[in-house]
């Protein structure tokens, strides 16, 4: 995985349910575009909510993976439904709540909740769910051959499920 949407996974049950973080930061490049100074006004760095899907398709994805540690493929086939209610700007934090929802040879479905943390308060306040589907490619039916090794795995994303207490899963 190139670019990382999660910084931390914090809870983790098995062939269930999974919960990551991502602490949203002005050293950020991609904030910078969304939305810069001009004419109309100062800048104003916003989480664009495409990438906050993405995160939520790797919390998901991770958690399907590991249900047969990780010796499937497993990529993001559809979006089911997305809604995200609100901004997330830089200094706060997004928490990531995926949950399987069903799982068989071919894929799973999965529902996700996103909360963002007022740090304030110390509350979390929920900003969205996102229902992901996931196939796994190695038992597709196109005729495509895809490479042995997972290519989901950098380096990063090993770090972030050791740090978890995950890295047995990774073959």
């Amino acid at each position: 995985m190139r670019w990382m949407w999660i910084d931390q996974i914090t809870t983790f049950e098995p062939n269930r349910r999974m919960v990551a973080v991502k602490n949203v930061s002005l050293a950020e490049e991609h904030l910078h575009q969304h939305f810069a100074a001009g004419p109309d006004g100062p800048a104003c760095p916003v989480m664009p909510m495409s990438l906050m899907v993405e995160g939520m398709a790797q919390t998901a994805g991770v958690l399907v993976g590991s249900v047969n540690r990780f010796r499937e493929k497993v990529i993001l086939a559809k979006v089911n439904d997305a809604r995200i209610d609100r901004e997330v700007i830089p200094g706060q934090t997004i928490r990531y709540d995926a949950t399987i929802e069903r799982m068989d040879a071919a894929g799973a479905s999965t529902m996700g909740l996103i909360d963002v943390l007022d740090h304030r308060t110390g509350t979390w306040e929920r900003i969205g769910e996102i229902s992901l589907m996931f196939s796994h490619i190695d038992a597709n039916r196109s005729g495509l051959q895809f490479p042995e090794h997972n290519f989901v795995f950098s380096d990063n994303f090993r770090l972030i499920l050791e740090q978890a207490g995950l890295g047995s899963l990774v073959d």
